[in-house]
C-alpha cells in the first residue's frame, strides 16, 4: 500500500460521462465530469446554487472545508490541524510530515546525517520559515530581513530558442542569467548572498462613499548591494508572500471540468469577467495540464509546488528536481563549488523520499477551519453585499470535488473555498508586469478565501494580495481592478454600515 491509498479497483469501473450545467455557474462552457453518478450528479446539482436567501445561513456553510473541516476553537494554531476525516495511520504520516515542514536545514557537511544541503542560496532554512504557522507570509518590518515575501525574477525571450521553450511551456519564464529565477538574500557560511532590497511606499487615497477614506500604500522596490555583478538590463521582478497551506489537498481534487466550465477568457457572456485557464506541463508525465497553485497557477499540483518550494527557497534538492545546488546559476561558479548534502546511502538528492512525499502528504491535509458566526445578521448582510457587489464572479463559493481524488478523504465533498482557480486581469495597479506561462503581467489567480478572517489570529498580521501591500481586508479590495473594477467600484460606492457588514461576512471565512 503506498503512502496515500490509491484508487480501488471498482473506482476503476466503466463510468458515465455526464454534462453538468451547475447553476453556480451561470453561462460558462459546460465541461463533461466522468467522476459522478447520475444520483451524484443531482445531489450536487442541489447545494452549489448560488444564495439568493440571506436570512439564514446555507446548509453545511459552516464546514467550509468538507468532512475534513477543523472545529478546533480560534488559536494561532488553527491553520496548522489535520483534516478531521483522515485514518489514523494517515494521521500518523500528517504528523512526521509537520516535522519535516518544520525542519531546519543546516549546511554542508554537517554532523547530522539527512539535515544538510541548505543553500547554497536561500531564503529560509525550512518550510515553515515562511509559512509560518502554516498561514500567510507578510513584508518585512523596518529593520527585519525579508523571509516571507521574496522576489521572483525573469527576462524577455532573448532568442528563438528561449521563444519557443516558451511557446511549448518547456518553460513559464526565462530565469535572469547570473541570479537566476528567485533572489536569494542569505547564503551558507563562505560565500555571499545575492543581494538585498528595500521597499518604500507610495500613499495613494481613496475616497469612499459616507465621507470616508482609504489610503492605499504602493510599493516600490528597490535591489541593492548586489554580490554577483549586475542584472540584466531587462529584468522583470515580482514579489511573492507565501500563500496560506490550509485546503490545498481539497482544490486539488476539484474536477478540472468545475474549473473549466468557469472559464470565459473571450467574455463571450459579456459580464466583463473573462476568467482563463492556465495550462502548464505535469512535470512527472511531461503532459499539459491544468495549472491551479501560486499566485499565477503555474504549479497543477501540490508536489510539483512543493518541490518548486524545496529548489528555490531553501536550496534543497529531490527527485523532482535533483539539482543539489538549488537556484545557482551557471554564472554563479562559487556558489556551484560548495559542498552539497546527497548522501549516497540515502539515495539521490537531499530530500530522497519519502521525504517529498511526507511533506506532499502534510501539504494536502491540513485542514480548513469551521466558519464562525455564519448566522450572525451583520455576517449575513456582509454576505449579501459580497453577492451583490459582484465579487462572486471570480470568487466562486463552492464545489463538490471529485469522486476520483487520489485520497478518500477529499472525494465528494462539499467545500466553500471562494476562488475560481482561473487567471484574471487585475488592472494595472496589481500588474507586476511579468508574463509567467499562460498570465500576463497583468493576471493573477483568484486567491482562495476561506480562513481568510483568522489570518490576524495566527500569524498577527493583516496584510494581504501577493506582495502584502494591503495592510487590511478593506485596502485588498480596493486594490482590485481590471476585470474587478466594477466590483471595487460597487464598494466604494456602499454606505459605511455595508462596508462594515462586507468586512465582517470575510472576517467569519
Amino acid at each position: 500500500m503506498g503512502l496515500v491509498p490509491k484508487l480501488s479497483a471498482a473506482l476503476g469501473a466503466a463510468s458515465v460521462f455526464l454534462v453538468i450545467a451547475y447553476p453556480a455557474y451561470g453561462t460558462g462552457v459546460l465541461t463533461y465530469r466522468d467522476d459522478l453518478t447520475e444520483a451524484d450528479r443531482q445531489k450536487a446539482a442541489r447545494v452549489l446554487g448560488l444564495a439568493t436567501d440571506f436570512e439564514k445561513a446555507e446548509s453545511f456553510e459552516q464546514m467550509q472545508g468538507g468532512a475534513g473541516t477543523s472545529k478546533r476553537r480560534p488559536s494561532r494554531d488553527a491553520f496548522s490541524h489535520s483534516n478531521s476525516n483522515l485514518t489514523f495511520d494517515e494521521q500518523h504520516l500528517f504528523k512526521v510530515g509537520n516535522g519535516l515542514f518544520k525542519k531546519l536545514w543546516a549546511s554542508s557537511p554537517a554532523s547530522t546525517q539527512a539535515s544538510d544541503g541548505l543553500g547554497p542560496l536561500y531564503n529560509a532554512r525550512s518550510c515553515q520559515g515562511c509559512h509560518l504557522k502554516d498561514g500567510r507570509g507578510r513584508p518585512p518590518r523596518p529593520g527585519d530581513e525579508a523571509v516571507s515575501l521574496f522576489l521572483r525574477l525573469s527576462i524577455p525571450p532573448q532568442d528563438d530558442e528561449q521563444r519557443q521553450a516558451l511557446t511549448e511551456k518547456l518553460l513559464l519564464s526565462i530565469p535572469e542569467p547570473t541570479y537566476g529565477g528567485q533572489f536569494q538574500a542569505f547564503a551558507v557560511p563562505g560565500l555571499s548572498g545575492e543581494g538585498k532590497f528595500d521597499i518604500e511606499f507610495e500613499d495613494i487615497e481613496i475616497s469612499l462613499n459616507g465621507g470616508e477614506t482609504a489610503v492605499l500604500q504602493r510599493p516600490i522596490y528597490r535591489i541593492r548591494d548586489l554580490g554577483y555583478g549586475d542584472m540584466h538590463p531587462d529584468t522583470l521582478i515580482s514579489p511573492r508572500v507565501a500563500p496560506p497551506m490550509i485546503g490545498l489537498g481539497l482544490l486539488q481534487a476539484i474536477h478540472p471540468g468545475a474549473i473549466e466550465a468557469l472559464a470565459d477568457p473571450t467574455d463571450e457572456d459579456g459580464d466583463g469577467i473573462s476568467g482563463k485557464l492556465s495550462q502548464v506541463r505535469d512535470p512527472q508525465s511531461g503532459e499539459l495540464t491544468l495549472g491551479r497553485f501560486g499566485w499565477k497557477a503555474s504549479n497543477p499540483t501540490i508536489r510539483a509546488q512543493t518541490a518548486g518550494a524545496f529548489a528555490g527557497d531553501i536550496g534543497i534538492s529531490t527527485p523532482d528536481k535533483p539539482d543539489n545546488f538549488g537556484d545557482c546559476t551557471k554564472a554563479q561558479t562559487s556558489c556551484r563549488s560548495m559542498p552539497h548534502g546527497e548522501q549516497a546511502q540515502l539515495g539521490p538528492s537531499e530530500a530522497p523520499d519519502p521525504v517529498m512525499e511526507l511533506v506532499t502528504f502534510y501539504s494536502e491535509n491540513l485542514a480548513v477551519p469551521v466558519r464562525r458566526d455564519v448566522e450572525d445578521p451583520e455576517v449575513l448582510k456582509g454576505k449579501e453585499v459580497f453577492y451583490a457587489s459582484g465579487c462572486t464572479a471570480c470568487h466562486q463559493p463552492k464545489y463538490v470535488t471529485s469522486r476520483l481524488a487520489e485520497n478518500p478523504a477529499h472525494r465528494f465533498q462539499l467545500i466553500w473555498p471562494y476562488t475560481d482557480l482561473l487567471l484574471h486581469d487585475m488592472g494595472p495597479d496589481l500588474a507586476d508586469h511579468r508574463p509567467v506561462g499562460d498570465a500576463t503581467g497583468r493576471e493573477w489567480r483568484t486567491p482562495p478565501l476561506w480562513g481568510i478572517g483568522l489570518t490576524e489570529t495566527v500569524n498577527k498580521h493583516t496584510r494581504f494580495l501577493h506582495d502584502g501591500r494591503a495592510r487590511n481586508l478593506l485596502e485588498a479590495v480596493l486594490w482590485h481592478g481590471g476585470e474587478a473594477e466594477q466590483a471595487r467600484n460597487n464598494v466604494i460606492n456602499l454606505s459605511p454600515d455595508d462596508r462594515r457588514y462586507l468586512i465582517r461576512f470575510l472576517e467569519s471565512l
